[in-house]
């Protein structure tokens, strides 16, 4: 099946498996989504993930993460889409939840946080936020 949207796809994903109490999901695999789960995995809101073989493809096996019973993601929403792209300078880069969130930021040095985008003096497109 063909996916528009894998951001929105892998963030689908993980809204529904932490619904249903899953300690695992699986996603099909791209360097995209793999640098969005190493930004999720460093800031501590998913346990980790690994590639595995299924069914003659890769995918990724990604560990969700608890604290007392509940989801540690409160909030998962998908910023910039397919059909309107969101951009941001690092001027309009702000924190997101007064810092207590974080937005996920695709630049030219890769993706990071919007405090390691401002750090690094880098804006580009902000693809989603976490809270």
């Amino acid at each position: 099946m063909a996916v528009n949207d894998p951001i929105g796809d892998l963030l689908t994903r993980i809204r529904n498996g932490q619904l249903r109490g899953m300690a695992k999901i699986n996603s099909p695999t791209s360097r995209l989504r793999v640098s969005l789960l190493d930004v999720l995995r460093e800031e501590g809101y998913i346990r980790g993930y690994a590639e595995v073989e299924f069914k003659g493809h890769r995918e990724l096996e990604i560990e969700l993460k608890y604290y007392e019973g509940r989801p540690v993601i409160r909030e998962l929403k998908r910023v910039s889409t397919p059909g309107r792209r969101v951009y941001a300078s690092v001027k309009e880069l702000k924190p997101h939840r007064q810092g207590l969130g974080v937005s996920i930021v695709s630049t030219p040095q890769g993706v990071m946080t919007d405090s390691n985008a401002r750090e690094k003096n880098v804006g580009g497109e902000v693809l989603c936020q976490v809270f």
